[in-house]
Parts: C-alpha cells; sequence; structure tokens
C-alpha cells in the first residue's frame, strides 16, 4: 500500500530568517547537519528554501563574502510545496518534475515538515527490507522440503 508524504516526511524542520546571512546559513546547516533551511518570513510562512547548492552557486563561485550575502538574495524561492495526505509518489514526480531536492510539506497554509531525498533513501530501505523478508516466506512456502 501507497504510504502518505506525512509517514515519511521530516517534522523537525530546520528554518532560518530573510535577513540572516549566507554564513549564518552555512553555519547552521553544517551544526545542524542538514543539506537546506527553510526560509521563514515575519509572519512565520515559508517563503524560499536556502540549500547547499544555493550557497555554492551563488556565493563561494563569485568569492563572495559570506557574511555580505543575505539569505533573500540566494535562497530558492517560491519553494516547491506539497500536501501530507499526498502519496510518497506524488512527491518523487513533482520533485523530479520540478527538478528539486526539497518540498516543503504544507497543511492549511501551516508548513508541518519537508521531504527530501534522504527521505525516499530511508523509506526504499524500509521497503527493500520488507522485500527480503517476503522473498524468504515464499521460498519457505513454496520450497519442496516438507514442513
Amino acid at each position: 500500500m501507497a504510504k502518505n508524504v506525512s509517514e515519511i516526511m521530516t517534522v523537525e524542520i530546520e528554518t532560518i530568517g530573510l535577513e540572516d546571512t549566507a554564513q549564518t546559513a552555512a553555519k547552521k546547516m553544517k551544526e545542524k547537519n542538514v543539506s537546506s533551511l527553510v526560509v521563514m518570513d515575519g509572519n512565520n510562512q515559508a517563503v524560499g528554501i536556502v540549500t547547499e547548492r544555493d550557497l555554492v552557486v551563488q556565493v563561494c563561485c563569485y568569492e563572495a563574502s559570506s557574511k555580505e550575502y543575505i539569505v533573500r538574495h540566494v535562497m530558492s524561492s517560491p519553494v516547491a510545496n506539497i500536501d501530507p495526505d499526498s502519496t510518497v509518489e506524488t512527491a518523487a514526480s513533482l520533485m523530479q518534475e520540478n527538478k528539486v531536492k526539497h518540498m516543503v510539506v504544507v497543511d492549511e497554509n501551516k508548513t508541518v515538515g519537508i521531504i527530501t531525498s534522504s527521505n525516499f533513501i530511508k523509506y526504499l530501505n524500509a521497503q527493500l527490507e520488507l522485500d527480503d523478508v517476503h522473498a524468504k516466506i515464499l521460498a519457505t512456502a513454496f520450497s519442496e522440503e516438507p514442513m
């Protein structure tokens, strides 16, 4: 049975403000061991996302000081989002279609989580483990040896 996004998403979202520096974003990503931060406005609404790639492409490639760049200028916006009741397959399709690796999960205009490629890897690993169990059960059930 297909799982919903709410079943595999990360609930603890790491965020950053619009006016924080790129250096603050990079330090927070390192400290929290994440590859992205959801950018929140003054009304606590997700207005963008800043990723490691954003920092590399828009700051590092120009040999600029990360202290001088503001998150608002390096973030990707608008942020791709999805409903928590959408299927995992729908999320994967939308991410591929939109060429994004992170989607904010929004329920009734409230940010409730994030889904990333890491979530899909964990989900697929769990499915593979189940497939191994199912294969062993089938092999036992159909073996020619008496039970």
